[in-house]
């Protein structure tokens, strides 16, 4: 799977300099970070994910 980012200059300046420091790419960078979001879920971000699901049962009930 591809992933387009529109990345504001000023976040892009930081990515390219931390990507420098720890000698990857910017996509290495990327990957890594989701890799890090996914193995480690937040807290709080899957609380909000079970109140929207639970708020939409009933519509995702009918569209299945």
């Amino acid at each position: 799977m591809k992933i387009t980012l529109d990345v504001p200059p000023n976040l892009e300046s930081q990515l390219g300099d931390i990507a420098a420091r720890l000698n990857v790419s910017v996509s290495e960078l990327a990957e890594a970070a989701v890799r890090d979001l996914i193995s480690h879920p937040d807290e709080d971000f899957e609380r909000m994910v079970a109140r929207v699901l639970e708020k939409n049962r009933e519509l995702y009930r009918r569209l299945a």
